[in-house]
């Protein structure tokens, strides 16, 4: 057994359908500002003028710093408390409505699904579903990404009809 993640939530020990809170956060001026500068400096992220004058009515942050915010909270709430080896990507990453200054996100994490590798016994697959909304409730961003989890015990064979 790994030492580092020994006493970790194992594959053996997530559910489809298990739900994790996330938290939240709440997006500063400065915070968007200074993610845009070195990340996306778009004027609608930069300048307050510029962003009040553009589609989206004032200064935004960047879809990939509330995709960033959102990895720190799926982080802290379940990736570090389970034997994560890693992500394996994401996909149908959607941004809903403009997350604007002082507004703070929050959302929750879905397990989708679950599936051993026959390749490496020792791994297993977690698909999580993301569903990330702001104060009002409304919708900021949706993604769904796949993470790579130790097994506990590598030697159980696989349960019949489980998707490998």
């Amino acid at each position: 057994m790994n030492p580092v993640t020994a006493s970790r939530r194992h594959y053996e020990d997530l559910a489809v359908g298990e739900i994790v809170d996330l938290g939240a956060t709440t997006v500063s001026k400065e915070m968007i500002v200074t993610f845009a500068s070195e990340f996306d400096p778009f004027p609608f992220h930069l300048d307050e003028a510029a962003a009040k004058a553009s589609l989206l009515g004032g200064l935004a942050s960047s879809g990939w710093q509330t995709a960033a915010l959102t990895l720190r909270m799926l982080g802290d709430r379940f990736l570090n408390t389970i034997a994560s080896m890693g992500g394996l990507g994401f996909s149908d990453l959607k941004w809903k409505e403009p997350v604007m200054v002082g507004d703070t996100i929050s959302g929750t994490a879905a397990i989708a699904s679950l599936r051993r590798s026959r390749h490496h016994p020792e791994r297993g697959i977690v698909t999580i579903d993301l569903d990330i909304r702001n104060q009002h409730g409304e919708p900021v961003m949706t993604m769904r990404l796949a993470n790579l989890v130790e097994l506990r015990d590598p030697s159980v064979p696989l349960i019949e009809g489980e998707n490998p």
